[in-house]
């Protein structure tokens, strides 16, 4: 089923808008700042997103994840309100992915419980529950369709672009709010300084000399329906080579499957594709074992590809939604020509590409 992408709102640290987020593209230039104290004894460069979000009065949702999420639909001017009034609250589902969800903010209570011996009266559990963020946005909605939230590590947001279409194609809905969002986390920090993952400078995806990821954080928000203008989700692959916890499979094998079946499933042979955003990471690992599936799956053709890391900071759960919101972009003003095709690849083998058109 090709499903049209007719609204989308994009918050990154390219911008707050999707003409801040375009512009910068253009650009070119990164945007990450050095930041300290949030990694014992290191400060790293981190993809924020600029200026300050919207408060939330709402304990159960005053976290930067959900503050994300309401200024993406503010930003929107009442497009997603208007698409569900539009559909019915019942006929629209918000599938998200995520994967830091509150954890930033519950580890500064529990941080200050372990010093004070007093537990935070603002320490909400559903801070720490996967779901929170897509039961947050269909409040915010008025949506009383199925939301939920996809959690597969850096593929989340791509992998909800398939979950969206598998609901839709059942008759359960008619439309649905897909994307994805993550906020700064200290907690995935240190966990990937523990993993020796994180550059000392600024990521070099491809490079010889490339040593490790950036880390960022950002929001996409796509409106997924039948039919209507803009740009076309025509094709999905995932699979599951399951590897290692950690590392993915040296030659590549679910990354090119995931590669080849979401461009069967879009009717597109390689020499169709225009655009490849990579996931490109700019660890050692990662990007070889990439380069090696997109050898085999496109051969001599020729296709244009780029990380775009070093502009965004790996989103990690929000990562796959907003390289397929550049992806959007690039196709609606025209600086992409043709099919899109966009990789997301996760800790335990858990692998996604999708098709743009």
């Amino acid at each position: 089923m090709r499903l049209a992408l007719t609204g989308l709102s994009c918050a990154c640290a390219l911008g707050r808008t999707n003409e801040e987020v375009l512009a910068g593209l253009r650009r070119g230039v990164s945007p990450l700042k050095p930041i300290s104290g949030d990694i014992p004894g290191r400060t790293i460069l981190f993809g924020s997103v600029p200026g300050e979000l919207p408060a939330i009065d709402d304990p159960e949702y005053d976290f930067r994840s959900c503050r994300l999420l309401l200024h993406a639909v503010r930003s929107a001017s009442g497009t997603f309100e208007r698409f569900v009034s539009r559909y019915g609250p019942d006929r629209v589902a918000i599938i998200l992915g995520a994967s830091n969800t509150g954890i930033d903010e519950a580890q500064s209570f529990v941080d200050s419980w372990l010093d004070t011996g007093a537990k935070p009266s603002a320490m909400r559990f559903s801070m720490i529950e996967l779901g929170t963020p897509a039961d947050y946005l269909a409040g915010l909605l008025g949506v009383t369709g199925p939301a939920f939230v996809v959690s597969t590590a850096c593929s989340s947001g791509a992998k909800a672009f398939a979950s969206a279409r598998r609901l839709i194609e059942a008759g359960v809905v008619d439309a649905a709010v897909v994307g994805g969002v993550d906020g700064r986390c200290r907690f995935a920090m240190n966990g990937f300084h523990s993993l020796g993952a994180l550059s000392e400078g600024l990521c070099r995806p491809l490079a010889p000399d490339r040593d490790g990821i950036n880390l960022g954080e950002g929001v996409a928000l796509f409106t997924m329906e039948k039919s209507g203008s803009g740009p076309l989700f025509v094709g999905v692959g995932e699979s599951s080579d399951a590897y290692h916890q950690t590392s993915p499979d040296p030659e590549g094998r679910g990354a090119e499957t995931a590669m080849r079946a979401a461009l069967a499933d879009a009717s597109l042979s390689p020499s169709g594709i225009s655009y490849l955003n990579l996931h490109g990471t700019g660890t050692i690992a990662n990007d070889e074992m990439e380069m090696k599936a997109v050898r085999r799956v496109f051969g001599p053709s020729f296709v244009s590809y780029e990380s775009t890391k070093p502009l965004t900071g790996h989103c990690l759960g929000a990562a796959g939604a907003v390289e397929a919101a550049i992806c959007w972009l690039k196709i609606t003003s025209g600086d992409v020509r043709g099919p899109a095709l966009s990789n997301s690849f996760a800790f335990g083998g858990s692998n996604a590409s999708i098709v743009l058109v």
